[in-house]
């Protein structure tokens, strides 16, 4: 998922804890992985291949592989790392999974039956995601189905989101003052678009019918059909 300059996915603590901190940090991460595979399904065959952009770490792809016997998958990521740690995570699948080292441009041109990009445009810098996603558009069959979802900016206070988010992660103790410091880093850190921006920019790049289907404090999933 190491998709923009301000990647953390460079620091071996955050990738070594990667399994473990991100489904604390991500309210109900099975479940978006689990409706990922339900609206990639609505539209893809039994046998369908999905490309992964962001799939290092291998958390959805070994989700949806479980879920999908006869689904194939590409996965890009340009940190060499996390692509270390998917290999591991996706093992039990491997014959099924093709892991390239690289952003979205590496990724061979299809057709693809559907896309994800989970957890990873909040890395990447406005004008980028916006080609990012057009590559993405261009790989995929008429019709096919894309799925993202990243940190946003709701409401006219987006950092109080990022802080509850932030508060959310920590279940240790509930430090406000820290979870507030730490949301402000990562609000400057991070690339986060309105939801009616995010889904403006996933128009522009060439998909239709676009929809919310998951909010949790900071965080929104949209699904989008390839135009």
């Amino acid at each position: 998922m190491n998709q923009g300059k301000s990647s953390p996915f460079t620091n071996a603590f955050a990738i070594a804890s990667y399994t473990d901190e991100t489904p604390r940090k991500v309210p109900g991460l099975a479940d978006l992985h689990r409706m990922t595979m339900l609206l990639l399904a609505e539209q893809a065959p039994e046998t369908a291949h999905i490309l992964v952009v962001g799939a290092g770490g291998g958390m959805e792809t070994g989700a949806m592989a479980a879920a999908q016997p006869g689904w194939r998958f590409t996965g890009v990521d340009p940190s060499p790392a996390m692509l270390n740690l998917a290999r591991q995570m996706l093992s039990p699948f491997a014959d099924r999974i093709d892991l390239i080292e690289g952003t979205v441009d590496r990724a061979p041109a299809g057709p693809f039956n559907g896309a994800t990009c989970l957890l990873t445009l909040h890395h990447i810098e406005p004008s980028e995601r916006l080609r990012t996603l057009r590559e993405i558009r261009l790989r995929l069959k008429p019709g096919a189905p894309i799925v993202v979802a990243s940190h946003s900016a709701p409401g006219a206070d987006p950092e109080s989101w990022m802080r509850r988010s932030v508060a959310f992660a920590n279940r240790s103790a509930l430090d406000w003052t820290n979870a507030t410091n730490v949301a402000r880093m990562m609000s400057d850190r991070l690339h986060l678009l309105s939801p009616a921006k995010e889904e403006e920019v996933l128009r522009e790049a060439g998909f239709v019918d676009v929809e919310m289907f998951y909010a949790a404090f900071s965080f929104r999933g949209w699904v989008g059909i390839a135009g």
